[in-house]
Parts: structure tokens; sequence; C-alpha cells
């Protein structure tokens, strides 16, 4: 292992010759303890997807650090994982080997060919595109016949201040509410499914715990920070529920599966 990197918006403990990336707010990464929660909450959305797509090609678009397409090709026949990041692309393709398993970089409006493969994801990315509703008709084109496209985005009300058009994320250039997500969908998709990603495990209980006052608890006593850097450590990805059970507006994520 390559030794313990020092600043805390930089991965940690990377395998020697792979370099290590910086937490720019753009895209989530393990192995940054500060950022556990996020890339937890974005990891589970893999592994329920992963859960779903056994024997299967499939086209992980936007894949970043690569940590979801490693995550799908321990039940997929292959994942490609396609990115424009050079520094990205580069980490991916060192860090993550599994049989079936690539790394490309490309952007992925131009990337592939039509019936390519059986499903496509593209998880927290749609929100960063200047023309979502042309992306997603590209997406249709590259699954084959029967094929299935993955979709991923947080939710405005639960993410942005109450009232707010967008977070403050930079990178966001527009955040939807479950009706507009669906209808940005529907537009290119004859079939749409829309599942909320809730808290669930240790974090449903933390919820239930700040409803009975344990925000001011923590502070008069003083624990704040070490329970908390205790805590988000130890969150993993079935600390968070995919359902269609729960109300929609409350929901932290939406995945949309679209046929």
């Amino acid at each position: 292992m390559s030794r313990v990197v020092a600043d805390p918006y930089v991965q940690r403990d990377q395998p020697a010759g792979v370099p290590p990336l910086m937490l720019t707010g753009e895209r989530t990464l393990p192995d940054v303890p500060a950022e556990n929660y996020w890339f937890m909450r974005h990891l589970a959305v893999y592994e329920w997807i992963a859960a779903r797509v056994s024997g299967l090609r499939v086209l992980d678009l936007a894949c970043g650090e690569g940590y979801g397409a490693a995550a799908l090709a321990r039940t997929a026949a292959s994942v490609t994982g396609v990115d424009a990041n050079p520094e990205a692309h580069e980490h991916a393709r060192l860090r993550y080997s599994a049989p079936g398993l690539r790394f490309e970089r490309a952007m992925l409006e131009h990337y592939g060919h039509p019936g390519m493969c059986d499903v496509v994801t593209l998880l927290q990315t749609i929100e960063h595109l200047h023309n979502p509703e042309e992306a997603l008709a590209h997406l249709r084109t590259l699954v084959a016949p029967g094929g299935v496209v993955y979709i991923s985005t947080p939710n405005l009300l639960t993410i942005a201040a109450p009232g707010a058009v967008k977070s403050d994320n930079p990178w966001h250039l527009r955040e939807y509410r479950a009706h507009e997500f669906r209808a940005l969908c529907e537009a290119v998709f004859a079939s749409v499914e829309i599942h909320g990603v809730y808290h669930a495990g240790r974090l449903r209980a933390h919820d239930r715990a700040l409803a009975l006052g344990w925000d001011r608890l923590h502070r008069r006593l003083g624990v704040t920070k070490p329970f908390y850097e205790r805590f988000t450590a130890s969150i993993t990805a079935r600390d968070f529920e995919l359902t269609m059970q729960r109300p929609l507006y409350r929901a932290l994520d939406f995945l949309a599966v679209c046929r």
C-alpha cells in the first residue's frame, strides 16, 4: 500500500501505483473518511442495480472513480466504465480489475453504438448536463431491445434549502423534484418507474434521535466532533434503502428504471 495521504480531501491508502484522487465535489469518492456518507449513499444504488444485472452486458456512463463499475462487475457478464475526466479514468483503470471489466475515456454523449449492451447506468450525472433530454435519447439507443436504463439524481427538495431552486453544489446545473424528473424520463422512454433512496438502519435510528433532541444533547456534552467522525465512518450501503413504498418528496435521491 502507498503511504497514508495527510490531506483530508484526498483518498487514503490507495494501492501501490494508483494515484489518489482529490475530492472536489464533482463526484464522490471512496477512501475519504469525511465523504463516507455520500459514497455509501451512491454505492447503495449501484449494489441495488448489481443485484438485477446478473449475466448482462452493462455500460456505466460517467463512472468517475470506478467503484460503481467494479460493484456491477461482481454480477454482470461484462461492464464498461466510461468517463471523460483523464484523472478519474486513469485511476479507475489502474485500481479496478475483474473479468469482463474495462474502462474507456470518452464523452458520454458521443460514446457507443446502437444496441451495444443490455443495461446502461447513468448515476448522479443528469443534473450536470446542459442537454439532459438529448443525453437520455442517446442512452436509449445504446441498449438492445428489452434493455434497461438506470438513471439517478438527487431530490431538489432534500438537497437544497427550503424554497431554493438549486442547492449550492456548483457542479449541478439543474436539480429535480420527483414529477419533473419523471417528466424528463417519460419524454424519452415508454416505461418509467421511480424509486426513492431513503435512510435505513443506523441512519434511520439517527433521524429518530435527532427528532428527540440529539442535536442539542451532543453539543451540550461537547462530543459532536468525535461522535460524528466515528458515526460517519461506520455508515455502510445497508444504511440506505430503495423503495417505491414511501413518499417520493421525502426521498434523498431518485432512481428511474427506464425501458
